[in-house]
């Protein structure tokens, strides 16, 4: 009974989850970019941890040969995150759009998006889980907005159907 008691406290008391904390040490090794290169374009996109210890989405998008969109997607063990209701990512932006993306599985084919702007300051970006709308392939599905039950990979991209160069800084991202 006091095992059952003492798992109730815990479950209560958490009130975040870190999904990543970048620091100059980070392990990156999971984190991968998926550019337009897959469906024959040539946008260049790259992830690193600068000297301040921020993670780093830069590069290209191009438009050539039906180019147009460049992501950064980090996969991990499952999470069970029912008792959060949101996103927050502190980050710096280039005054461009981008859109995060989560994964309930990693082999579903569609992902929940939620577009957000930047500013060329630091923001705290807030994203309802509720506001993930599902989409595959940049067509939004007729399926329910994301149920926050489980997750397995998140993402940023960049697809602005626009040639454009692009930086993304990211200190962190945790749930709520």
């Amino acid at each position: 009974m006091k095992t059952i008691v003492l798992f109730i406290s815990l479950t209560i008391l958490q009130t975040s989850m870190t999904i990543f904390n970048f620091k100059t040490q980070s392990d990156i090794t999971n984190w991968n970019i998926v550019d337009d290169v897959v469906m024959g374009g040539r946008s260049n996109g790259t992830f690193s941890i600068n000297k301040e210890g921020f993670g780093i989405f830069e590069g290209t998008v191009s438009l050539e040969n039906n180019g147009g969109f460049s992501m950064v997607q980090y996969k991990f063990n499952t999470k069970n995150v029912n008792s959060f209701s949101k996103v927050y990512i502190k980050l710096k932006g280039d005054g461009k759009t981008y859109q995060f993306r989560v994964k309930s599985k990693n082999s579903d084919k569609h992902s929940y998006v939620f577009s957000f702007e930047t500013n060329n300051n630091w923001q705290t970006i807030e994203i309802p889980f509720n506001k993930l709308y599902p989409a595959f392939r940049g067509r939004t599905l007729d399926i329910e907005n994301y149920s926050g039950e489980q997750m397995e990979m998140i993402a940023f991209l960049i697809g602005n159907k626009k040639a454009e160069s692009f930086k993304l800084e990211i200190e962190s991202i945790k749930l709520e």
